[in-house]
């Protein structure tokens, strides 16, 4: 789990980082199972970053009993949640972000509530943990954060290329007054952030793959007033942290346990997101 030290640092700066928070045998299990995944691949589609270039992405509701699902559902991960939201959480949704070499685009800067108030989520009590699957280094486009821009409140958003951007000269004008900070990390490294913290990153244009695995959660006393395409309160059914390496293993084990893992015709968010990284 987190450390005190650490959850005073999210509360403060509005994101932290927690160094090696998966094992690297855990880490090589969720990027072997990514790469080859071709159901993964499949529901994969691009977001054009109004820059030239296109990020892919894959994005599910429900995180089932496969790999993806025990990272997004284990002790570690969900009991940080916790912590940092005060209370029981539950899995609004899941994606893999894939930066891939010379190709992989940017996102815009933005709030992750800048999308998730129009689902009628009323209170900005979410929480993002982004997992490292590769290296992540301003080379390859890592995240980007306005540490204590959480504080600022939501930002009016609007659309640039496929993307919803926070409004930029307010966006310019907090740059004035706060600092930028890179976010390298390496492979198992995860960096959990607020909802109104405003991030962004750029096109990947080095050599190096850039993937990552990001899980959010909203408070279970924050349940969406309105159906949306992400799920009102469903309770969360937490595993044991063992559970990565027993499901990660017999995955490779059985070339047939997991293969149709995203149902796209009742996880709506599959074919209709609005939100990325």
């Amino acid at each position: 789990m987190l450390t005190a030290d650490q959850i005073t640092a999210y509360h403060r700066e509005g994101f932290c980082i927690a160094r090696g928070f998966f094992a690297p045998d855990e880490i090589d299990l969720l990027r072997r199972a990514a790469k080859e995944d071709r159901e993964l691949d499949r529901h994969a589609f691009g977001r054009a970053d109004g820059e030239g270039g296109t990020v892919r992405l894959s994005l599910w509701n429900h995180p089932g009993d496969g790999i993806y699902g025990m990272f997004a559902r284990c002790e570690r991960i969900v009991r940080s949640a916790e912590a940092l939201l005060g209370g029981e959480v539950y899995h609004y949704h899941s994606k893999m972000i894939m930066k891939d070499p010379k190709v992989g685009g940017a996102w815009t800067w933005h709030q992750d509530y800048g999308y998730w108030y129009r689902n009628g989520v009323l209170w900005p009590l979410l929480t993002s943990a982004s997992i490292a699957v590769d290296g992540a280094t301003r080379a390859n486009g890592c995240l980007q954060v306005i540490p204590r821009s959480h504080e600022l409140g939501r930002i009016d958003h609007v659309q640039s290329g496929d993307q919803a951007g926070a409004d930029m000269e307010r966006v310019t004008a907090v740059l004035e007054r706060l600092p930028l900070v890179y976010c390298e990390m390496e492979p198992g490294d995860t960096i959990f952030f607020h909802a109104n913290l405003l991030h962004r990153s750029d096109m990947n244009r080095s050599d190096e793959p850039r993937w990552s695995m990001i899980c959010c959660y909203n408070a279970a006393r924050n349940d969406p007033y309105k159906d949306a395409h992400h799920p009102r309160y469903t309770p969360l059914d937490v595993v044991p942290d063992a559970r990565i390496r027993e499901v990660g293993i017999r995955r490779f084990a059985d070339s047939s346990a997991d293969v149709a893992w995203l149902e796209a015709s009742r996880d709506h968010s599959a074919r209709t997101p609005a939100d990325g990284r």
